[in-house]
């Protein structure tokens, strides 16, 4: 669905990303884990277009979009929620939510996403009316996933979902990424906490410094020795 060939991305002309390739199978859920500053943020806004590469190629069902923009990005069936969130604080819970379906002309399918996120998400359907700036934290991040899902995308990008989280409330955000995943849905995941991305993951790529240093199965990185010293304290 997704390849990403030998791509070089630069910030202010410095480059930041080098050399990285990556693909993701339908259906797939593919994690890219490593340190802060290691390049996976910018590797996912490059697929989501508010990045372009300076060299090498993103491919989508087939299709080059490393020119594209953001907007004909989504249209094409890519999700980004960013580890910002970025909610329209001033709005409700269900305005937010119809705001993702922006690109959507059936309200059929609205309301059957609508129904979708609030199965998934049950207590946004009780806060449905309430503002989006007088939410928890754990439900400003619901919001973000739900306000994703409402444009049925073909690929839902994730960055971050269980920062800043009570241990709980991260639980059930990852639970929750595990019921998408196993409900068909292409999911391309950036995740701090490594051991739980690369325990749900059928693949998974590890950065340093922009730079690819190992791929495999979730099982394979989570035997590997940087895996196991960087990240799970082996």
């Amino acid at each position: 669905m997704l390849k990403v060939e030998k791509i070089e991305v630069r910030y202010s002309g410095v480059p930041v990303i080098h050399d990285v390739s990556f693909h993701v199978n339908g259906g797939e859920l593919v994690s890219i884990v490593g340190a802060n500053g290691s390049g996976k943020t910018t590797l996912l806004k490059t697929v989501a277009g508010t990045l372009h590469p300076e060299k090498g190629s993103i491919e989508f069902e087939n299709e080059d979009i490393s020119r594209s923009s953001t907007v004909n990005i989504v249209r094409k069936g890519i999700t980004y929620v960013p580890e910002e969130r970025r909610i329209f604080g001033p709005l409700s819970v269900e305005e937010n939510l119809k705001l993702g379906a922006y690109i959507v002309d059936d309200r059929e399918e609205i309301e059957k996403n609508l129904d979708y996120v609030y199965g998934l998400f049950p207590i946004l359907k009780t806060r449905r009316k309430q503002l989006g700036e007088t939410l928890s934290g754990g439900e400003q991040q619901m919001l973000a996933i739900g306000r994703g899902l409402m444009s049925s995308p073909k690929l839902l990008m994730l960055d971050e979902p269980s920062l800043g989280l009570m241990p709980k409330l991260v639980d059930e955000m990852l639970e929750a990424v595990a019921t998408l995943k196993g409900e068909g849905i292409t999911i391309l995941l950036v995740e701090q906490k490594v051991r739980e991305a690369l325990e749900m993951a059928d693949r998974g790529y590890v950065l340093q410094t922009g730079r690819t240093i190992y791929k495999g199965t979730g099982e394979e990185l989570l035997e590997t020795d940087i895996v196991k010293k960087a990240f799970l304290g082996l």
